[in-house]
């Protein structure tokens, strides 16, 4: 598969009249307004730096360590390594060799592969954008965060002396800040509230840097990812050496890597797993085909399936260390609190004779802060029930099991964590600069999954790339402002749940039967020997046709089946009580939600009637032509073309009689001669006998 206009009518029509008349004064100018040659990378380390930059994002520091906490630890790790080689690797091998052999965005492969298909491109441009718009304000909650650290003591470190001080004191200083200081939340969706002056110039400045970023496409973008990409390893590393010298981090990493192999017989485990495979590589974007498009025809796409793959698995391993190691700390921070406050109680118990003398602990209650964890909890099994005064367990495992992930991870667990550590303020500052520049990296990616798919589609926004760009920049500014109001928090939730997993699900069960059943896994196989010089397992075949298909059919029912038994509900904040409740969204909230999902899928039926009514005009236009000009069987239409040397030949064009009508009502010069004719002209034709066939 050569990089080539897309074989539909009018492309051909436009490509095939451009070389025809190569000399002809209108076509000339027409052809001299075609955008410059596909730009490509410099290096494969730019490559590589902008696949790693897309893939590995937010999800895997905070959603993957949430989800091996929640799921059995070691045994989800397992679980995900096998759906990862035998569903998640294969797909986004196919994603790749398709953009690196077509070399074109989304929009233009899948309608390469068939032009019924042209929807699943527009799809995935839709769904980035969805995506692009709640992104980017989690990057201007991470900038808001990053202006905040740069103070000697923390905004979330205490309580605030003015403001609702009772909120704060009933949840914590963290969720305080998050809540009522960054967002001004209100306690439903429905009370939708002002603006929020702070994060709304937060979102500005964030969609400004992503402008700036994509200004010239991937020759400015890869410029920023060299630092975007590469510093938030430097980051992970710095916080993991710090982590495991912290108290309790030890039991954190131990916690999480417990393996708890009863796990696997839950279905739910499983489509959670599926699901972190599929958004983790990207598959469906459109992101990982617009990347790969710029790659050399001959670049081992295969190889970097693989390393890409295992970068971003060794990526979402790294970051699960360091969270569990600075959870781990954060655990033993609270039941060591909790260790001191019930040895308080039993100080005074004890100094008001209300205790027997065989209860007497062994340790040095006149001291609590002294007093160990085990000491205590050993204690308070055999006696702590017969202790008047309400003393509880303080148990590690049980804080352990309180997880969070997405935003409550970052911006309060991990927040909380850190506001411990000595030096707070160079720990979060650079915590927050490693989640911006995480964003941004991704952020790359999508709008790439955006911009290149429509310009490689549209000759005209290929000419005005840098308009459009803008132009997409500022509607998602604008948009997005949906999202800085004092309930933007809950549609984030919203868009984030809904409006990418299902839609991006059908798309990758429509690129796979594309591919492996439309197209032919046999002879898109071929098509990447020929990129590559050999031929990739027959494995890939049955993987392709089977394996990843149902495995994706399989996740689209469960996910379908999830949320049609469990209603829709999101987390709420109510200020009253200072704590989180989860709430079932509104009717109209939930009409948004369904509209996200049929908008995000409507292109794929959409394109697909097009493509059905376009081939049924064109097959009429062709019986009535053919009919006209009666074309004999077996006959033969041949065109004079002038090559770039100057010398002229015949080229056939057999059974393309529905092509040769609209350059014939352009007065383009053709003549309908039988072959015999045409071999008895020999080689080496003159321009004057070219004219007289003609």
């Amino acid at each position: 598969m050569e990089k080539q206009p897309l074989p539909t009518e009018d492309d051909v029509t436009e490509t095939t009249r451009s070389e025809l008349n190569g000399y002809a004064g209108e076509e000339n100018q027409e052809s001299s307004s075609e955008p410059p040659a596909r730009a490509g990378w410099n290096s494969k380390v730019e490559y590589f730096l902008a696949q790693v930059g897309f893939s590995v994002g937010l999800g895997n520091v905070w959603r993957f360590p949430y989800l091996c906490h929640q799921n059995g630890g070691g045994a989800f790790l397992l679980l995900y390594v096998l759906l990862m080689m035998v569903v998640g690797i294969p797909l986004f091998f196919l994603e790749l060799a398709a953009g690196q052999a077509i070399r074109q965005g989304s929009i233009g492969v899948w309608k390469y592969i068939s032009p019924r298909l042209a929807g699943i491109g527009y799809s995935s441009c839709v769904v980035c954008f969805f995506v692009a718009l709640y992104y980017n304000v989690i990057l201007a909650w991470s900038l808001f965060y990053l202006g905040n650290s740069f103070q000697s003591t923390l905004p979330w470190n205490q309580c605030p002396v003015e403001g609702n001080v009772t909120e704060c004191e009933k949840s914590s200083p963290t969720s305080y800040f998050w809540y009522r200081r960054a967002l001004d939340i209100t306690d439903s969706i429905d009370d939708t509230g002002s603006f929020n002056p702070y994060i709304t110039c937060c979102l500005l400045a964030a969609w400004t840097i992503v402008c700036l970023g994509m200004f010239k496409g991937i020759k400015t973008s890869v410029k920023v990812m060299y630092f975007s990409s590469i510093f938030p390893y430097v980051v992970l590393f710095c916080f993991l050496v710090r982590g495991l010298m912290l108290d309790g981090a030890l039991e954190g990493v131990t916690y999480m890597f417990y393996p708890k192999l009863e796990i696997w017989g839950n279905i739910q485990v499983w489509r959670q797993a599926a699901t972190q495979v599929f958004f983790a590589l990207g598959l469906g974007f459109g992101s990982i085909i617009a990347y790969s498009s710029y790659n050399p025809k001959n670049n081992n796409c295969h190889r970097d399936a693989f390393t890409v793959s295992t970068i971003n698995f060794l990526t979402s391993m790294l970051a699960t260390l360091v969270v569990f190691a600075v959870l781990g700390f954060r655990a033993k921070v609270k039941v060591m609190v909790c260790v001191v406050s019930n040895v308080e109680k039993l100080s005074e118990q004890i100094g008001s004779s209300h205790v027997n003398g065989r209860w007497m602990p062994t340790f040095n209650y006149s001291a609590p802060i002294s007093v160990d964890l085990e000491q205590y909890r050993a204690w308070f099994k055999e006696h702590g029930n017969k202790i008047p005064g309400n003393l509880t367990d303080c148990d590690l495992e049980k804080e352990m099991q309180k997880g969070v992930e997405g935003t409550g991870l970052a911006f309060i667990a991990f927040t909380e964590a850190m506001s411990h550590l000595p030096g707070s303020p160079f720990w979060s500052a650079l915590f927050f600069l490693m989640l911006l520049n995480l964003g941004l990296s991704t952020m790359f990616g999508t709008m790439e999954g955006i911009l290149a798919p429509l310009t490689d589609r549209f000759r005209t926004l290929a000419n005005n790339k840098t308009k459009l760009t803008i132009f997409t920049c500022v509607i998602g500014f604008v948009i997005g402002l949906l999202f800085t109001q004092h309930c933007g928090n809950y549609f984030v939730t919203m868009f984030d749940d809904y409006s990418a997993t299902l839609p991006l699900i059908i798309v990758v069960v429509f690129e796979t039967f594309s591919v492996s059943w439309l197209y032919g896994a046999d002879r898109f196989l071929d098509d990447i020997e020929e990129m590559l010089g050999w031929r990739p397992s027959v494995i890939y075949k049955y993987l392709w046709k089977y394996i990843c298909l149902l495995a994706m059919l399989g996740l689209l029912g469960a996910t379908g089946i999830q949320m049609i038994i469990t209603p829709p509900t999101y987390m709420a904040w109510n200020q009253e009580e200072a704590s989180e409740k989860h709430l079932d969204y509104p009717g109209w909230a939930l009409a948004v939600l369904a509209a996200l999902i049929i908008f995000a899928m409507m292109p794929i039926p959409v394109a697909l009637i097009h493509a059905l009514l376009q081939e049924r005009s064109t097959r009429s236009s062709r019986e009535a032509e053919t009919a006209f000009y009666s074309t004999p069987p077996h006959t033969a239409v041949y065109f004079c073309l002038e090559m770039e040397n100057g010398t002229e030949r015949f080229q056939s064009l057999r059974c393309k009689i529905d092509l040769v009508m609209p350059f014939a009502k352009k007065g383009v010069c053709f003549r309908s001669i039988s072959k015999s004719a045409f071999d008895g002209l020999g080689t080496g034709t003159t321009p004057a006998l070219c004219t007289n066939i003609c």
